[in-house]
């Protein structure tokens, strides 16, 4: 069976002709990544995964965390490779110099975090979360908690969490009931319970910062009241250095489909009122620190769609290049092949290959949005508004195919645990729905992103493909795309959102094609590689955007059959 490698030459070739990487690098912020230090860290990173997370995610798997009534333990095996990942620097690839870190573009980290999460997906969770506390530091934090807090989470020394989900409040953040009342010295007392709380608890790094939402004392209702606190497991000490325990306590962590790696707690604040946060920003601008580290979290949850998808496609092709099974049908020879020779396993890889690179251009271009928004660019902050719910569904939906083709490629022996084919699927399965169901992104765009600018926005998007579409069925379907956009900005709520995850996909599918269709004319050579890409890319503009094209009638569909049905009726 084939071991994990870090899909290099793919991660090089999107950074070169979709991020357009040397672009950046010509800017005085981004000077240092340089094409040989982009292939130092890339031929680095992809070293080390596979060299020391790879083999650890069938332990993570089977093994994973545990609860203890003195907080969650991870296999010691884990602790040492996430010691190694700090001594080597990971963490610091995208962090700003003036905190310690490399100062390099988010899309060289999102690379990094790729092939670390394609290696390990449960086990990469616990930096994702990290990158989201020091994005909404960078932003809304004081010098004061800069200067405290984020050297040490730009090693990954400290690990960071977001803490917004309460029993009673899921997607309805407003709905949150956890207090903050004010001590009088500028700290504050934090009290209440939070769910799903990703590597809330663990014993792999000295300290760990949470970022909680709650609401300070006759704070407005809704959405308009609530706050941001920072929130250390350990208080910090005359040093600086973790010291008093701060009354944050994991309760349980859940019983999960997958991500089993990955400890998904219940945390408790202030059980003996003595949990001490911080303010992050303004009074009652929680809501605008949130969707700061949301917006980042989004993106990278796209990422693990294609971390997912890279993962279980590696596994696939290398059972099929070594299972053999069955004579090809209507050759000569009456032998047994390989099962990559027959037709339909061949599809099914290609497939596989095709979505995976696509789902990558996808998130990259995103990544490449981030980097150039932070330079001061305005129309690619208004980009990146418009393809974050695309990335961060589509990615996932992705993930989740290409881990179901995964186990089918496999036959009997993908529903059988020990060849690990049926791990991408149960750990995939989470990521349509954490960080704003993919419902929630498609609502999103037809409700927000489509009115961005006036529509200029999405105009701009839709006039960019077609000026660089050439394969029919993609001119075909950005027509569609477009035909749609415009219905949907006259549409009642009801149909516009009965539309909008049909739209979602095939806005999602044009972009990807129209990324697809430049890196099949673009790539160079005659090498497994190139040989592959350019097939991917015929594949996934001959068959896949044309899948997309019949999602237009779902798409132009009325919302009227979904309540012909009176709700009790479904229990019929």
């Amino acid at each position: 069976m084939m071991s994990f490698t870090a899909a290099v030459a793919d991660q090089r070739f999107v950074l070169e002709h979709v991020v357009r990487i040397d672009e950046l690098a010509a800017t005085d912020r981004f000077a240092a990544a340089s094409a040989d230090v982009v292939d130092a860290v890339l031929e680095g990173v992809g070293q080390f995964a596979a060299g020391e997370w790879a083999p650890l995610n069938r332990e993570g798997d089977t093994v994973g965390a545990k609860w203890s009534p003195d907080g969650v333990h991870m296999p010691a095996s884990f602790i040492k490779a996430y010691h190694d990942y700090v001594e080597g620097g990971w963490g610091t690839i995208g962090v700003p110099e003036d905190f310690g870190g490399q100062g390099l573009p988010f899309a060289i980290q999102t690379a990094v975090l790729d092939t670390l999460g394609s290696a390990n997906m449960g086990f990469a969770l616990c930096p994702t979360l990290t990158v989201g506390a020091i994005e909404a530091l960078i932003h809304h934090g004081s010098d004061a908690q800069q200067a405290q807090y984020l050297p040490h989470l730009a090693t990954g020394e400290w690990t960071g969490t977001m803490n917004l989900t309460e029993p009673q409040a899921g997607s309805d953040v407003g709905a949150l009931r956890a207090t903050a009342k004010p001590l009088g010295d500028g700290r504050w007392s934090i009290k209440g319970t939070k769910i799903y709380i990703s590597f809330g608890d663990h014993d792999m790094a000295d300290n760990i910062v949470h970022l909680v939402l709650a609401r300070t004392p006759d704070a407005p209702a809704g959405t308009r009241g609530i706050s941001l606190f920072l929130v250390p497991k350990f208080r910090l000490d005359a040093e600086g250095r973790p010291g008093d325990f701060n009354d944050v306590r994991v309760v349980s962590i859940e019983h999960k489909m997958g991500l089993h790696a990955s400890p998904t707690c219940v945390l408790s604040f202030g059980d003996h009122d003595d949990c001490i946060g911080e303010l992050i920003g303004a009074e009652h601008g929680g809501m605008r620190a949130m969707f700061t580290m949301m917006n980042n979290a989004r993106l990278n949850v796209g990422l693990q769609g294609v971390q997912i998808a890279e993962g279980a496609t590696q596994k696939a092709v290398g059972y099929a290049l070594e299972r053999v099974q069955s004579a090809r049908a209507g050759a000569a020879s009456k032998e047994a092949v390989r099962i990559v020779d027959h037709p339909d396993v061949r599809r099914m890889l290609l497939r596989m290959k095709a979505q995976t690179q696509a789902a990558r251009a996808l998130v990259y271009y995103a990544a490449g949005q981030v980097d150039r928004a932070a330079l001061g660019d305005a129309a690619a902050r208004n980009r990146l508004e418009v393809v974050t719910p695309l990335a961060k569904a589509h990615g996932t939906d992705i993930g989740n195919e290409v881990a179901s083709l995964g186990i089918q490629v496999h036959g009997g022996m993908g529903y059988v645990e020990e060849t690990g084919a049926a791990q991408y699927f149960r750990d995939a399965r989470i990521t349509p729905i954490y960080e704003g169901t993919n419902g929630i992104q498609a609502a999103d765009l037809v409700g927000r992103k489509l009115a961005l600018d006036n529509g200029g926005a999405f105009a701009a998007l839709v006039a960019d493909m077609r000026g660089e579409a050439a394969h029919p069925q993609l001119v075909a379907l950005i027509d569609a795309v477009e035909r749609i956009a415009r219905r949907l900005a006259t549409a009642d709520a009801d149909d516009r959102l009965a539309a909008s995850y049909p739209f979602l996909t095939m806005t999602s599918v044009a972009v990807c094609g129209w990324l697809m269709e430049r890196s099949g004319r673009l790539v160079a050579g005659d090498d497994g590689f190139a040989t592959v890409k350019r097939a991917a890319s015929r594949f996934y503009l001959d068959q896949i955007v044309p899948e997309a094209l019949g999602l237009e009638a779902a798409a132009c569909a009325s919302a009227e059959v979904l309540y012909a049905v009176p709700a009790e009726a479904f229990a019929a």
